[in-house]
């Protein structure tokens, strides 16, 4: 394997959850007892916005007195200490990734801090407190979250799979990799750069099974991050390692 010169990391919501965050496919999650259309659909908001700015406002809430667990720490530490560049593709919509420092980070997914106009999505603003029905935008029409729903198109895709083109390693945390799109950006890959897979109960998705090069790591994200960044940096170190 050449000296590497960029990874990319793609993390999901099982790196958010050693932080506290819970997720709707927890059993006991934040979104048990809503019917994900409803809170989470272009249908949804147009059919009963107050309760998708309640559920929004919930999950604000439990994020701002979140902190970044050791996995986010590690990887903010890695871009600081090495000479390889790091890029983070994020399914989750929290801002944990950048409070632990790390500087290169894409959200597929939008952002739960932030707000976005109804009507103009170019239009979009800092919020880190409840929204409600009569929060406006410059425009006039009514802000919503800015958050990628099921249903709409994700956006950042294209830029994400420019960045994953041109890495030399993929780490995969958090996420199984199942769901379309994100799950097309390890297509992107170079054929031959290796890719590690962290997850303490290894559930591959397609698009990672076909993967020539994998390394499975059936830790959590605040053990397995740390394994692998160790690994990787062993490997510059010394190429004889296998990746």
């Amino acid at each position: 394997m050449k000296i590497m010169k960029r990874i990319v990391v793609l993390s999901g919501a099982g790196m958010s959850a050693e932080s506290g965050l819970s997720t709707f496919r927890d059993s006991g999650g934040l979104w048990e007892g809503y019917d994900v259309m409803e809170v989470a659909s272009p249908q949804g908001w147009a059919n009963k916005p107050e309760l998708v700015l309640a559920f929004y406002n919930q999950r604000r809430a439990q994020l701002l007195t979140s902190k970044p667990n050791a996995a986010h720490q590690a990887l903010a530490a890695f871009e600081r200490e090495s000479d390889i560049a790091m890029d983070i593709i994020t399914q989750n919509v929290d801002d944990l990734h950048e409070r632990a420092g790390s500087q290169n980070v894409l959200h597929l997914h939008g952002e739960l801090l932030k707000a976005r106009s109804s009507v103009d999505p170019e239009l979009v603003y800092p919020w880190n407190k409840d929204m409600v029905l009569g929060d406006f935008c410059e425009k006039g029409s009514q802000l919503r979250p800015h958050i990628v729903w099921f249903g709409e198109e994700v956006p950042m895709i294209p830029k994400a799979a420019e960045r994953v083109g041109l890495s030399d390693a993929m780490i995969i945390v958090g996420t199984s990799l199942q769901v379309y799109p994100a799950a097309s950006l390890i297509d992107f890959l170079p054929s031959q750069a290796p890719v590690y897979y962290i997850d303490p109960a290894p559930s591959l998705g397609h698009a990672v099974n076909r993967t020539k090069n994998l390394k499975v790591v059936a830790q959590t994200a605040t053990e397995g991050i740390p394994t692998v960044l160790q690994h990787i940096k062993k490997r510059q170190a010394c190429s004889c390692l296998p990746f």
